[in-house]
């Protein structure tokens, strides 16, 4: 495409949520809340992201200490966390904006610091340790707290973060889910786990509260890891997921116009919608230069309905009104993203 080809801009109407444009800011990473308590320059960043149709907050601790080992990922827990965490949506809200919180546990990627073990469902790897029906309810209270804090906090959105190999999707991956229990064996039963935390979740949140819940073939670790090898094996996992209460599917994918399964064109967001009926979100090197990357694929899949949303992450980091840019012919104006991006804040 040329630079003067915008992309879609229309508002879209997903899960009762009235979006101003359907980009959204993908969650990332970025180690600004010491003592896991979002501040001031926190507040300051989501804010100028305002214009994207919604902003999904980097991955949030929930509130036991299995979560997660950094000091600076910021937790949702009650206290200075969440009052940090309202004055972020204080500011959002003020600049016209709608955000999400991604409610995140680490798993197997928590380092064993502190005399406790990385809690995993089957204990496969060095470090860590299969958890017990005690440590699954126990994980279920956590994300279940923070789903209230998130309420109180004053968020729009709880997104479940059950992709990457991070604890939800290591229940749902074979390779690190070998357990015996109703909680392991074929694709409905490694679902079952993280629809219990949905289902835990969905209770905590009003009725027009939408739940997102984000998943993934790939691994961090593992780009050629799958949970599913089938459309029928997919619509197993999901079809829990929306029993139990999801609203949107987040489809995270290394690039976004890749098909997800032979035989189709659809990508995994698409597939997510075709399965379920449930809006859905696709993501995965979608603005990484000004030339956006098979822009074509994108409006298509808009127009046609494959997928509802367009979530975006590194090219927001140096370009936090892109959907201004990209969307009124403005491309030439789009810094390209560079890796010295993820060292600035602002």
């Amino acid at each position: 495409m040329t630079t003067t080809t915008p992309l879609p801009a229309a508002p879209v109407e997903i899960a009762g949520m009235t979006l101003p444009n359907p980009y959204v800011m993908a969650p990332m990473t970025r180690f600004r809340s010491p003592g896991g308590v979002p501040d001031a320059e926190v507040a300051a960043y989501y804010r100028r992201r305002a214009g994207l149709g919604l902003i999904v907050t980097e991955g949030v601790l929930v509130g036991h200490p299995s979560a997660g080992h950094e000091p600076d990922v910021p937790r949702m827990t009650p206290g200075a966390a969440e009052d940090g965490w309202r004055r972020v949506t204080d500011e959002v809200h003020a600049a016209g904006g709608r955000i999400a919180a991604q409610l995140w546990h680490l798993g197997g990627e928590r380092r064993p610091v502190d005399g406790l073990a990385a809690w995993t469902p089957s204990g496969v790897d060095p470090g860590t340790r299969a958890m017990t029906t005690a440590d699954l309810d126990t994980v279920i209270g956590a994300f279940a707290e923070s789903a209230r804090v998130a309420v109180r906090a004053g968020f729009d959105a709880v997104e479940l973060h059950a992709a990457h190999g991070y604890l939800l999707d290591e229940f749902l991956w074979p390779h690190t889910n070998r357990r015996s229990d109703r909680f392991g064996g074929g694709p409905a039963a490694r679902a079952a786990f993280p629809a219990e935390v949905i289902r835990a979740v969905r209770a905590q949140l009003p009725a027009s509260f939408p739940l997102i819940v984000r998943f993934s073939q790939f691994k961090e670790r593992a780009h050629d890891a799958a949970i599913a090898a089938t459309p029928d094996e997919l619509a197993a996992i999901l079809t829990a997921f929306a029993e139990a209460g999801a609203d949107v599917l987040h489809a995270s994918q290394r690039r976004f116009w890749e098909p997800a399964f032979p035989g189709s064109h659809r990508n995994l967001a698409g597939w997510a919608r075709h399965l379920t009926g449930l809006p859905s979100i696709t993501v995965g090197s979608v603005g990484l230069t000004r030339e956006i990357a098979h822009a074509d694929r994108l409006a298509e899949g808009l127009a046609t309905g494959e997928f509802d949303l367009v979530a975006l992450g590194r090219i927001l980091l140096a370009n936090p009104t892109w959907p201004a840019l990209a969307t009124t012919g403005r491309l030439s104006e789009i810094h390209e993203y560079r890796k010295s991006h993820e060292e600035v804040y602002f």
